[in-house]
């Protein structure tokens, strides 16, 4: 009776342990999902507009969003793709997006006394070229005075007015560019904008012929090119998400150029099944050999640098051919504590 006693006192007391440790079990379990729901929660949305479609020059971007480096920073970020009908700027104005990406109308911004800035350069290089077929004259910024030219919207305010205060060019030499090479293959005096890390490629491949480059930053062309844009508004209300998406997006560029960049290739590829992967390979090899994103500054004070001394000396440059007015506040055009805190260098070693 007394070994039954005790038997059952033994049973018992493992009975309630395995009670106790079911419970310290489902416990657990519980707060780790409470946990990853909060994580989840913790995540601030970001929508960042694209100026054009998934390529090569964003692949930075989608390096981070693919090795989950904005995730790293509480960044629930979604890219949104650019492209010829689509309107970026007007969609951040109106507060669908909360950032943007765009070449360098900063200062027009400012100009017009418009409320948002400038936060980052991820090129310290314009990748922007003129196109022109070989042995028609047409080797030289010089030699287009006059010629019809196709151009897109964004680069008639934007770099169009520097060169045609440089070199004479008019307005009504602006041809309407469709973003498709058809028209310029079928005319041998047709000359064109693009990219070096596109449009020369696949003139190359379907020609079998070197076409003539002429890149802006030759013209004497300094500009920021890939700037992220946000409204002032968005920056006193959330600066600490600005300075997650800055650092995340610089740590993604450093990964993309110095390390796999098969993860963000893989984005980009589902984000624009058109874009084929000898292309993505062209594209950031580009950007690397002309030092497109690591060069000048950024070679010390880190990818998306910007100074006061150069948008300075580019106003100045610009001011002096005609492009701006004298007197424009630059305050209102970019700031500069976001970025040059060498954020990321780490990784390119």
């Amino acid at each position: 009776m007394v070994i039954a006693r005790i038997g059952i006192v033994v049973a018992a007391e493992r009975a309630g342990a395995w009670s106790l440790r079911g419970e310290a079990l489902t416990l657990a379990a519980t707060l780790a999902i409470v946990c990853a729901s909060s994580a989840r929660a913790a995540q601030d949305s970001v929508a960042f507009g694209l100026d054009w479609k998934a390529e090569a020059e964003y692949g930075g971007f989608y390096q981070a969003l693919a090795t989950g480096l904005y995730a790293k920073h509480g960044l629930d970020v979604t890219i949104e793709e650019g492209g010829p009908q689509v309107n970026h700027m007007m969609l951040l104005m109106a507060g669908r997006l909360d950032f943007n990406l765009a070449g360098g109308r900063a200062i027009e911004f400012a100009e017009k006394n418009l409320p948002f800035l400038a936060v980052a350069a991820i090129f310290q290089r314009s990748l922007s070229v003129l196109i022109a077929h070989p042995d028609q004259g047409n080797d030289s910024f010089a030699a287009l005075r006059g010629k019809p030219i196709m151009i897109g919207a964004d680069a008639r305010v934007g770099w169009w007015r520097f060169l045609a205060a440089k070199f004479g060019y008019d307005d009504s030499q602006i041809r309407p560019y469709t973003f498709n090479l058809a028209p310029f293959l079928a005319n041998e005096k047709a000359i064109q904008e693009g990219y070096a890390s596109s449009e020369p490629y696949l003139i190359r491949q379907k020609t079998g012929v070197e076409p003539v480059v002429l890149p802006l930053s030759e013209a004497g062309y300094q500009g920021y090119a890939n700037i992220i844009e946000t409204s002032a508004k968005f920056i006193r209300e959330r600066p600490d998400i600005v300075q997650r998406f800055v650092d995340a997006s610089i740590e993604g560029w450093y990964s993309y150029l110095y390390a796999d960049p098969r993860p963000a290739n893989r984005l980009i590829m589902q984000a624009n099944p058109e874009m084929p992967s000898d292309l993505l390979d062209f594209g950031r090899k580009t950007l690397i050999a002309r030092g497109i994103v690591d060069s000048g500054d950024a070679k010390t004070l880190g990818i998306g640098a910007m100074t006061h001394a150069r948008w300075r000396g580019f106003y100045r440059a610009m001011t002096a051919v005609g492009v701006y007015p004298p007197g424009i506040d630059l305050d209102k055009a970019y700031t500069i504590r976001f970025v040059d805190k060498r954020v990321g260098m780490e990784k390119k070693w």
